[in-house]
């Protein structure tokens, strides 16, 4: 195993080398101070892995774009380095997501991992089982997770501090009988508890592929619902379509405001609103979809307040009633689940106990900043 951690981390580009000078070191940042966001049980395996919150005495300033390549632009389509003889693959949907069995993403070449951006570009979410990475210390798992995601753009560090210690773009989530998880905070007002959203839309360069695996869980729920974005555009009528093209919509990170006072903690970077257009197209595939969502889209630009808010309510109607396109990912040690933001929204099922724990790593690449549809 750490023979492979040397040569991803020699084959994938640092953080250093991708980011702008005006960018925040996270490595820096993450030593300035901060504490433990929850206190478990000390005979936890992974409790020194619970969310860490930075001790933010200055705001760091926004990020900056940077040039981003998307490795499945590299893949070879019939992928021989990932789909090998030993790979078992069952379909959860035609729209989306496969499971796979028989494939050691810790063994991955640089083709291999080429062509796992384009097989998840393709099937939009991909879990993989049994990964030997559940055999290897918390700190293999976070360096291997870390440096193979930096093969697909800039590991994000995210304005909410809450990572695992020493790692800030390793994001937490976390929940459990004491605390009831950043989640809680944006859903203990409302009577459904979904909410589907793409990771960090609001960034100027939003979320590529997602890395997601599991550390603790329940026996039984605490899944992820997924869904198409691609489908959901396809569903359209071709006149609503060209009402679509061209229209821009802001997606702001206003949410975390209320997630880092109920937690008592400082935001690294000022609020971010960022226009982004609603019919987006992925860069390797050319699939069009809907780029919107309910968490973080805010209003359409150009519309006044009430033309925003029905449309929009639409979409998100639309977006969020699609079950015959969307599946329902389960975990359990030994899975790790990579989806592509460019062409899914999801959102946890928080239908657990609350005395269980659900403990999971999340590590989000920013990918190239979204490229609008000029025709449906």
């Amino acid at each position: 195993m750490i023979q492979v951690l040397l040569r991803l981390s020699q084959m994938a580009p640092s953080v250093a080398e991708v980011e702008k000078p005006a960018q925040p070191n996270p490595v820096e940042a993450a030593k300035t101070g901060g504490k433990h966001l929850v206190t478990p049980d000390p005979s936890y395996a992974y409790a020194k892995y619970v969310p860490y919150g930075e001790e933010v005495t200055q705001t760091h300033p926004p990020l900056e774009y940077f040039d981003h390549v998307d490795p499945g632009s590299r893949a070879n389509p019939a992928k021989p380095n990932l789909l090998t003889p030993e790979a078992k693959l069952h379909h959860l949907s035609p729209y989306l997501g496969t499971e796979v069995a028989g494939i050691q993403l810790s063994k991955l070449s640089k083709e291999g991992l080429d062509e796992l951006a384009l097989f998840v570009a393709e099937r939009k979410l991909v879990i993989f089982r049994d990964q030997d990475l559940k055999d290897t210390s918390p700190d293999e798992q976070l360096a291997f997770t870390n440096n193979a995601a930096r093969h697909f753009g800039v590991p994000h560090v995210h304005p909410l501090p809450m990572n695992v210690k020493d790692y800030p773009s390793l994001f937490t989530t976390y929940r459990d009988e004491n605390a009831q998880g950043f989640a809680t905070s944006l859903t203990q007002d409302k009577i459904n508890y979904l909410g589907w959203h793409s990771d960090i839309s609001f960034e100027k360069q939003p979320a590529g592929t997602t890395f997601f695996y599991i550390l603790d869980g329940p026996e039984v729920g605490g899944d992820t619902l997924y869904l198409s974005t691609v489908e959901a555009y396809n569903r359209l009528s071709p006149e609503f379509k060209k009402l679509l093209i061209g229209l821009k919509a802001v997606h702001s990170a206003a949410p975390f405001d209320r997630v880092s006072y109920a937690q008592g903690s400082k935001l690294r970077r000022e609020r971010v609103e960022t226009e982004h257009p609603i019919v987006r197209v992925h860069p390797v595939t050319g699939e069009k979809s809907l780029y919107v969502n309910s968490n973080f889209t805010t209003h359409i630009v150009g519309f006044k307040k009430e033309e925003s808010d029905a449309l929009l309510k639409f979409l998100y109607d639309h977006i969020a009633k699609g079950a015959d396109y969307q599946v329902r990912a389960s975990y359990r040690p030994g899975t790790v689940a990579i989806w592509d933001n460019r062409v899914t929204a999801h959102s946890i099922v928080p239908d657990f106990e609350s005395k269980l724990r659900r403990h999971h790593i999340r590590l989000t690449p920013q990918a190239e900043k979204p490229i609008a549809a000029t025709e449906p």
